[in-house]
């Protein structure tokens, strides 16, 4: 996967996409957890620059934080009897 010519929003959504992809295999997210750089490059074939490989480990890392932030929300929230 080659994402040198993307765009800004083209990057954020494969970002989307990816961290979606790793919250939802537990052993790839395992993987990715403790080695981002090496599991995008090498378990879903990302090749980029340090730098770029980087930024991207990180915008997934805080999709992944916002979903898991959004999902014990919406636990806290049935505590109180909201959806």
């Amino acid at each position: 996967m080659d994402l040198k010519n993307l765009n800004l929003g083209g990057a954020l959504e494969k970002a989307e996409e990816l961290a979606k992809k790793i919250g939802a295999d537990k052993d790839l997210l395992a993987s990715f957890t403790k080695d981002p750089v090496k599991t995008l490059e090498s378990k879903l074939g990302i090749d980029l620059p340090d730098e770029q490989i980087n930024k991207l480990a990180d915008a997934i890392k805080a999709k992944l934080n916002l979903d898991k932030a959004g999902d014990l929300l919406g636990g806290v929230g049935k505590l109180f009897g909201k959806n």
